[in-house]
């Protein structure tokens, strides 16, 4: 992924972290917060989360914390959670009406406005008010309705190609839920979500575990 500051990705994905627990913090009404306390709730070192945080300038007061309140809406500007930003759904299977009906998706100000498919058994259908269109009509509807995130929830076979047509329709984002690696030639951010990776790490920190017990018997 192309880079557009100084800021390492290691701290980039560290915030959603952060701004997950200040909004649980709020919704218990707790309004003020430490590093320490922030350390105990994240798992991260109090110093870790200190540097994050002054990466974009001081947030907190010295023997006071951080007012949980402005530090939450300050790093959701940061994230660009106060913007709204127009997505489609390509791939209409399992992965695509899980995403589609996903309530914290919308909320967060991904808008979704439409979802393609090529299975005659699937266009038509509607998911949460969405009717699914053909994927002959994807470059159309992108460019008419200034679509900027394309989601990829396709088989591994043609994803590439798909990703292709989101690029030449001028698409600024893609979160990729295919099971493949997209190579692109071109600006556009790419997330890759490769659900099995995190399936096979569980796997080998189980195999391990197992291994360790009987290594003890």
């Amino acid at each position: 992924m192309e880079r557009f500051s100084n800021i390492s990705m290691a701290v980039v994905r560290r915030l959603p972290k952060y701004h997950r627990y200040l909004g649980d913090l709020l919704n218990n009404d707790i309004r003020r917060v430490s590093s320490q306390e922030l350390s105990r709730i994240t798992g991260f070192t109090a110093s870790q989360i200190r540097q994050d945080l002054n990466c974009f300038g001081g947030f907190g007061q010295q023997g006071y914390g951080y007012n949980v309140d402005e530090l939450y809406k300050e790093i959701g500007k940061i994230l660009g959670l106060d913007k709204t930003y127009k997505t489609v759904i390509i791939g209409a299977g399992n992965v695509g009406r899980a995403i589609a009906n996903y309530t914290f998706f919308d909320e967060s100000g991904f808008k979704l406005h439409g979802m393609f498919d090529n299975s005659p058994k699937k266009i038509g259908d509607n998911i949460k008010n969405i009717t699914v269109m053909p994927i002959d009509e994807l470059e159309s509807f992108i460019k008419e309705n200034e679509i900027e995130i394309g989601i990829l929830c396709t088989p591994k076979e043609g994803t590439q190609k798909i990703a292709e047509r989101l690029v030449e329709c001028g698409i600024k984002g893609i979160w990729n839920f295919a099971p493949v690696d997209l190579k692109l030639d071109s600006n556009v951010i790419i997330e890759n979500v490769h659900l099995s990776e995190s399936l096979f790490t569980i796997s080998y920190l189980l195999k391990e575990q197992d291994e360790t017990k009987k290594k003890k018997k």
